[in-house]
């Protein structure tokens, strides 16, 4: 979800932190980009009857193909202006904040780590769409109400350096319990759960899988040397040896490695393997969701916008400019998603309720275990 993400979505220094559902940060500054079309609809359909123009709300790293919209400006009449503002945590708190009095008729972005305090702070006015005919039932059914609709998901996972790892004559790790034996001995860089989505979605995956156990799993890596950063970038960027640092193993993205194939520099040879991997059995499920703000003056509209944004389009164009997976699963992945991306069929999952039952919680005594 998030995410993109921490994405970060620019050229090869930024691009996997794409993929970050919800998980980016960024400062204040709203910046806006505006739908270019023409408002005339295409030759043989009807004049739009909609003058209206729709502020979409969402993270800093919320970077679709520019142009995106004008398919919809044509079709409908409605322009379509981005505002940004913060990672998708910042983005909810603002929502909240001025619940029934919004900032903009749309929100992108908030993922199943943060539905639940959007959802009780009464942020959207419920909405069903007929898109959700093509989303599949384990995502359309995470949010009875249709207070918001899942637009997109994918997987925080361990990554690895597969180069590093055969340097070492290592096999790289493929669960949770691999990563606490000897063999990966301060080769693991996570993020901080307190001020990073995908950390936090690590710990959550920990969870997922040890139960109340869960804490003794944690003393169990800080006993094997995971070093802790506060950031996606500190850790894939400084931390992980494909840039330079001493560890080969990160906390990332399923998606990473067609990430790491897209922008290689120089571009490696048609067939050639991605140079990282992912450790299937570390995963957790981020799902992001788009909704209607409570309190638009533009509620139809808004209605109109979400229609798109789960519509073939705007659902195509993801996999490549966010690197998440659509939503839609009638949308065909690009070829580089089919040969790269690494399937997650059993993804660790906590619900929304208990992830906002629970959060700080668990972060506190995550805190006491690893960082005492």
């Amino acid at each position: 979800m998030t995410h993109h993400p921490t994405r970060a979505r620019l050229l090869a220094p930024l691009a996997a932190g794409a993929l970050l559902l919800a998980a980016c940060s960024g400062d204040d500054d709203t910046a806006s980009t505006t739908s270019t079309a023409d408002t005339t609809a295409a030759a043989g359909s009807t004049t739009p009857a909609s003058d209206v123009t729709l502020t979409l709300l969402a993270y800093d790293s919320f970077t679709p193909t520019e142009g995106i919209f004008d398919e919809f400006t044509a079709s409908t009449g409605i322009k379509v202006e981005i505002a940004q503002g913060g990672d998708a945590g910042e983005m909810v708190s603002k929502a909240v904040l001025t619940a029934g009095n919004p900032e903009g008729d749309v929100m992108w972005g908030v993922d199943n780590t943060l539905l639940s305090r959007a959802i009780d702070g009464d942020v959207f006015v419920p909405y069903e769409s007929p898109a959700l005919a093509d989303v599949p039932t384990d995502l359309s059914g995470l949010v009875p109400g249709h207070e918001v609709t899942p637009v997109d998901y994918g997987d925080v996972c361990v990554n690895y350096d597969v180069a590093a790892l055969d340097a070492d004559g290592i096999a790289p790790p493929e669960s949770l319990d691999d990563l606490t034996d000897a063999r990966f001995k301060d080769q693991l860089v996570v993020e901080n759960p307190v001020t990073s989505s995908p950390g936090l979605a690590f710990l959550l995956a920990t969870i997922g899988a040890k139960g109340d156990g869960w804490q003794d799993y944690w003393s169990a890596l800080r006993d094997n040397g995971v070093k802790v950063v506060d950031d996606w970038d500190a850790a894939y960027y400084a931390e992980f040896t494909r840039a330079g640092g001493d560890r080969p193993l990160v906390v990332s993205y399923a998606s990473s490695p067609p990430v790491e194939v897209l922008y290689a520099d120089p571009q490696l040879p048609e067939g050639a393997p991605a140079p990282t991997g992912v450790a299937a059995g570390t995963c957790f499920r981020q799902v992001e969701f788009a909704g209607v703000l409570r309190g638009t003056e533009h509620e139809a509209e808004a209605q109109e916008l979400v229609d798109y944004l789960l519509g073939p389009t705007f659902q195509a164009d993801m996999p490549l400019t966010l690197f998440v997976y659509p939503a839609n699963d009638t949308v065909a992945l690009p070829d580089l998603f089919q040969e790269y991306a690494t399937p997650i069929t059993a993804p660790y999952t906590v619900s929304p309720a208990d992830i906002t039952a629970n959060r700080q919680q668990w972060i506190d005594d995550w805190t006491t275990t690893v960082l005492r």
